[in-house]
């Protein structure tokens, strides 16, 4: 047998206060005179060994329920199978799963409510000595430290719902990271979750070299739907234009959702509104239109009637609508009069000519698409910085120049396997077939021309198809293309096959050449994300901003305030945000007090599939150490174990010491030493 705390054996010298007392009766007998005997009514005879009898009986029965009461301090035990840690100071780490998913409810309740009080259960079947360690989805700097068990039961209490989402390998790994630099004491770990399938994360669980135990929470199964995300079918927003709006809603449940109800709302007021049955398990997209916004930015809300999960009923999203479209025309050293004419015929175009000699890198950024025509030799400085622009969203067309060099072309567009002009060819031809198929062409025509009127061309550059999968726009009557597209990172790139010029071909004076050149332009629009996911920490790349310690970058919402960490990089601005915007909404982006963009952030939708997984599918994840315990029957033995503290002795002390103090009133009370004899009174008479 073993001692918890064997300090409290020096308790044990109090037991020689019952012997002393015992030994040295400090009682004394009282003298009583009679002035005659006839006066004794009663005399009690007593016999001594019974007398010594019972106050034996009594020091014993004192002795021992003093003995056991100090061995019940001493928590004395019989050790398990874990002879090594038993003894010693325990540390504890319990995760309680705060994310919206905890929000449904049981029957005790919110799953949160019940994770909560389950946590506080774990605390209080473990000694006073040991320490705590509570873990919560928002990985919070302040968790990643141990607590006594009153300021662990402080901060369960002033838990609230996160809109963080994380999985096991991450939540377990944090909890190692703390647990790990506690030497020489006892880990366990407590996970309480309803374990959502999104938590399993791709990745198998590591083994965390200590024992896990999985408290699985019941929440009654819910439908649920949500709109999983939305965007935009124009690349550029004019104002007062019509406008698209695709919307994707998600059914999570395993029935049929009928007729849920959902409003469109721009600027707090509303567009368009819309009633949708969706399948089970299933995802459907809508298209939502509407028109009449001013130039600005566009604060937009999509609100579904869906109860009663309601945590993602409202989404998000932000668009700008310019007054105009810049676009930058790089020339080589005088202004190409076809494409000054066809950004002339619309006002909402804003051309700017420059030499090739003098384009400044840093504001490439700022033009959503850049012309390349007339110029003999492209440069290296000048082919660098126009990938990096298509590299990251801009949308670059390039016409060579008369009598261009076409090793400076090669140079230029083969390594990034886009179509490059290879040779001079001067046997005339004609534009034989458009792709109709095109996004470019798709808005042109009302209907499909049977014999459409086609440029003729006089000579033209052969161009090398490159490795980059694209598309051809036009193609001459041998079949080669003539005007090639392709996707280059997140933005576009055009190469035509001749100058636009007139002794090259009639293109630029044909009526195809100015729609084509406005469909390229609408649908280059690189703006930023229509929403952002709120808490996963990724970089936001923004317009150019400049920040100083006099003009701060910040991110405000109604009376909140956050400052992001802000880097330039190749000409734009990225944002990295603390972990402190976890709440949904949309935020100005403002530097002092004006506003440079406006930002939308949702939540994470992956709370919104309220799947969970068996308990079979959790012991598959788990290594053998881990096991899966009862909610509805935890207790102290279920959770520190008898393997791991051994068996406890301290209550049988207890109640030995109890038996042990009645028997010692009862010895006092009922035990009779002696014999009564009654002597009357002599008559006096």
């Amino acid at each position: 047998m073993h001692f918890l705390y064997p300090g409290f054996l020096f308790a044990l010298l109090t037991l020689a206060i019952p012997v002393v007392i015992h030994l040295f009766n400090f009682r004394r007998y009282k003298k009583v005179l009679f002035s005659n005997v006839q006066f004794l009514k009663e005399v009690q005879e007593q016999q001594a060994s019974r007398r010594n009898l019972k106050e034996r009986l009594i020091l014993a029965s004192r002795l021992l329920a003093l003995l056991f009461l100090v061995l019940a301090f001493a928590r004395p035990y019989i050790p398990g199978k874990d002879e090594a840690n038993t003894g010693k100071q325990q540390v504890v780490s319990v995760f309680v799963d705060n994310s919206y998913s905890m929000q449904t409810l049981s029957r005790e309740g919110s799953l949160l409510d019940e994770a909560k009080q389950k946590a506080k259960q774990i605390a209080a079947a473990y000694n006073i000595n040991d320490r705590f360690q509570l873990l919560t989805q928002d990985f919070e700097g302040k968790h990643q430290r141990l607590l006594t068990r009153s300021e662990f039961n402080d901060a369960v209490d002033a838990l609230k719902i996160s809109p963080q989402s994380r999985q096991l390998n991450q939540v377990l790994a944090r909890q190692k990271s703390l647990l790990d630099m506690q030497a020489g004491a006892s880990k366990a770990v407590y996970f309480l979750s309803d374990f959502q399938k999104n938590i399993e994360g791709k990745s198998p669980v590591a083994d965390t070299g200590f024992p896990v135990n999985l408290v699985q929470l019941k929440a009654n199964p819910l439908p649920n739907v949500a709109v999983d995300s939305v965007w935009m079918l124009n690349a550029t927003h004019r104002p007062g234009e019509s406008e698209k709006l695709v919307v994707r809603l998600r059914n999570y449940a395993d029935k049929a959702a009928e007729k849920i109800p959902l409003k469109l709302i721009i600027n707090g007021v509303q567009k368009a509104i819309g009633s949708f049955t969706i399948k089970e398990r299933s995802a459907q997209t809508d298209t939502l239109s509407f028109s009449g916004l001013q130039a600005g930015w566009q604060r937009g809300e999509i609100q579904l009637q869906d109860n009663p999960v309601t945590f993602d009923n409202t989404f998000y999203f932000t668009f700008n609508i310019d007054k105009q479209l810049p676009v930058l025309l790089i020339n080589g050293g005088a202004p190409n009069k076809y494409l000054s004419a066809v950004f002339a015929a619309d006002a909402f175009f804003a051309p700017k000519q420059v030499p090739d000699g003098n384009v400044d890198y840093a504001g490439l950024s700022a033009y959503p698409i850049i012309v390349l025509s007339d110029v003999e030799t492209v440069s290296a400085g000048l082919a660098q910085q126009l990938k990096t622009y298509v590299n990251k969203g801009g949308t670059l067309m390039v016409f060579p120049s008369v009598g261009a060099d076409l090793n400076s072309y090669k140079a230029f567009l083969q390594p990034i396997g886009a179509a490059y002009p290879t040779d001079l060819v001067e046997i005339p031809t004609r534009v034989t077939s458009i792709n109709l198929q095109s996004q470019i062409f798709k808005s042109i025509f009302e209907s499909s021309p049977q014999n459409p009127d086609l440029p003729v061309v006089y000579k033209y550059y052969a161009l090398d198809n490159g490795t980059r999968p694209g598309e051809f726009l036009m193609k001459l009557k041998d079949g080669s293309t003539m005007w090639q597209g392709s996707a280059l990172g997140r933005g576009k790139l055009y190469v035509a096959a001749l100058a636009l010029d007139e002794s090259y071909s009639n293109l630029p004076v044909h009526a195809l050449f100015v729609p084509v050149m406005f469909r390229i332009a609408l649908l280059s629009g690189h703006d930023q994300p229509l929403f952002y996911t709120a808490g996963n920490n990724e970089s936001i790349e923004t317009v150019p901003l400049q920040s100083t310690e006099k003009q701060l970058v910040k991110l405000v919402k109604d009376k909140q305030t956050i400052i992001p960490e802000v880097k330039q990089q190749e000409g734009s601005t990225m944002l990295y945000l603390p972990d402190q915007l976890t709440e949904t909404g949309i935020y100005g982006l403002k530097k002092q007090d004006s506003t440079a963009a406006v930002l939308a952030f949702n939540d994470n939708r992956s709370e919104s599939d309220l799947s969970y997984l068996t308990p079979e599918e959790l012991e598959k994840l788990f290594a053998e150490n881990a096991a899966l315990l009862n909610a509805n029957k935890l207790n102290a033995d279920l959770l520190t174990g008898a393997a791991n503290s051994g068996l406890q002795l301290w209550k049988l002390c207890i109640i030995l010491a109890l038996i042990f103090l009645a028997a010692e009133t009862l010895f006092i009370r009922y035990y009779k030493t002696g014999k009564t004899t009654i002597t009357p009174a002599p008559d006096i008479n």
